[in-house]
């Protein structure tokens, strides 16, 4: 079986409202994990699985990420698709038709979530079963902070949202991990304007007797839709089968007298003298000052922790005025 010709859409036109304030001046898919932007842990997947041109839809800060990653991401190039209202994942297909034209399999993955995504079990499972599009789960995680999750019948999907006869009948249920592949040829199907690709697509596809399948994954995949899920998922991206007590990356300055344990330092972040940081994340240019005590918290970009401080489960990020606010770091 030869190989098909893949194109990708990466979703990242969303306003991050649950992530602020730290998507007020930075996008979502540009927040930083271990030193690299989001969105650039997914098009090192896509670009290493074959893909041979993405496209990102852009809105909410979108120069942001353009003049960030340019044209080409590592020899893959990048297509960008400006949206003046936000079109949803649905809405976001019908401007790239010509774009997927000359694909063999369309490639969707949600920009928000960070993953080592199994994009060649994905196309395989979906060749090999000649579905309508095959959608990945995650099935080590509670589904339950997630809506429900998808309702799933052996490796087919019967529901992605509860309300349905097959949901409420189906046998398991997991989390709907935000990556797909699709043929083409539906995105005919999709209409102008904004809509979501679960009720304009998947819903009469599946409401037709049309077979969605599903991908099982037991990878790192987390979630970043909110202050905490972010520090969490980026902790353990950095730390999971790691023996580190802490993580720097180029251009951060740590005091040597200063103590951390699970704790990731971004590139210009300080860490002044006699500080002790727990399961923290510092982001760039994130100032803790002199003696701080912190247990799981986050220090947004350009955000100063005062001398002395002794927090846990907080969030300092920089205000609308140029001060250092203190957030609870609620899920």
């Amino acid at each position: 079986m030869s190989r098909p010709r893949l194109r990708a859409l990466v979703l990242a036109a969303g306003r991050g409202e649950r992530l602020r304030p730290l998507t007020a001046t930075l996008p979502k898919p540009l927040l930083p994990v271990a030193g690299r932007p989001l969105v650039a842990w997914t098009l090192e997947r896509l670009r290493d699985a074959g893909c041979e041109a993405v496209a990102i839809n852009l809105h909410h800060l979108g120069d942001r990420i353009r003049d960030t990653l340019g044209a080409s991401f590592r020899g893959l190039p990048i297509v960008y698709s400006e949206e003046r209202e936000l079109l949803g994942t649905g809405g976001a297909i019908p401007p790239l038709l010509d774009f997927f034209a000359g694909a063999d399999l369309a490639l969707v993955v949600n920009g928000d979530s960070l993953c080592r995504w199994p994009v060649e079990a994905l196309v395989e499972k979906h060749r090999k079963s000649g579905s309508a599009a095959t959608v990945l789960v995650e099935r080590t995680i509670d589904p339950r902070p997630f809506g429900g999750g998808a309702a799933l019948e052996g490796d087919r999907l019967l529901a992605f949202r509860p309300g349905s006869l097959g949901y409420a009948a189906a046998r398991r249920h997991a989390v709907f991990a935000g990556a797909q592949v699709i043929d083409p040829a539906l995105f005919a199907r999709l209409p102008e304007g904004p809509s979501d690709l679960v009720d304009a697509l998947y819903h009469p596809l599946l409401a037709e007797g049309a077979t969605i399948r599903a991908v099982e994954t037991a990878r790192l995949w987390h979630d970043l839709g909110t202050p905490k899920r972010y520090l969490e998922g980026v902790l353990d991206w950095a730390f999971r089968g790691s023996t580190k007590a802490s993580r720097r990356i180029a251009g951060a300055m740590v005091d040597p007298s200063a103590e951390l344990r699970r704790t990731l330092v971004e590139t210009g972040a300080r860490v002044h003298a006699g500080v002790r940081l727990s399961g923290s994340l510092l982001l760039p240019g994130a100032v803790c000052g002199e003696g701080a005590r912190l247990r799981r918290a986050l220090v947004g970009p350009g955000a100063v922790v005062p001398p002395g401080t002794q927090d846990a489960d907080a969030l300092f990020a920089l205000g609308a005025d140029g001060a250092t606010q203190r957030f609870a770091l609620a899920r």
